[in-house]
């Protein structure tokens, strides 16, 4: 079938479908049992009580029933009337917010950078003449970083940002001796050198 099929099809059918009669009598009269129904306003007796009460039971069985098993679940078998929780005194210490020349690094921290700084300084020989250089300048640049981040801090002791900029400048400082030390010590390892 192409188009102009189609639409002879279609208005065949509609042409078919406006000569039908549009009024078609029932077989009989329902207009009395319909007003019949709508007439009726007695309602079944029901007692009103009864289902609120229901609800109301079911209300309480779901809430004790939930409430049960929350309990069995969270109690898990022990008792939780003879457990105590000891907590120490807590003691507030206050402590200077400030860096600069009041602070000092721990001296398991000051141990640990000077034996690794010992130990970067004895391998540094053995890496290539640029490489050698390039740590040493940037070892320098870490380590006068520092020292003017201190200066400042003297300036201004209580400013966060420069405390923050001090610790991550000593990481900075020891991720790279650890980077040089972890370097030569990889290259001792090799075999193939």
């Amino acid at each position: 079938m192409n188009e102009n099929d189609d639409k002879r099809f279609d208005d065949d059918l509609m042409a078919r479908a406006a000569k039908l009669d549009t009024s078609v009598p029932p077989a009989r009269d329902l207009w009395p049992e319909i007003e019949k129904a709508i007439s009726v306003t007695e309602r079944p007796n029901r007692a009103i009580w009864n289902s609120v009460w229901a609800r109301a039971a079911a209300v309480v069985l779901l809430v004790g029933g939930s409430s049960g098993i929350t309990y069995l679940a969270m109690n898990d078998g022990t008792d939780t009337m003879s457990a105590s929780i000891e907590t120490p005194d807590l003691v507030f210490t206050p402590v200077s917010g400030s860096f600069g020349s009041q602070y000092t690094l721990g001296p398991d921290y000051q141990d640990a950078r000077r034996e690794l700084a010992i130990r970067v300084d004895e391998e540094l020989e053995n890496l290539a003449p640029d490489t050698r250089e390039a740590v040493i300048a940037n070892l320098a640049s870490i380590r006068q970083a520092i020292e003017d981040i201190n200066k400042a801090l003297d300036e201004e002791p209580d400013s966060v940002l420069l405390q923050e900029l001090l610790l991550d400048t000593y990481r900075d400082e020891l991720s790279l001796l650890n980077k040089v030390d972890g370097i030569t010590r990889a290259a001792m390892r090799r075999g193939d050198i």
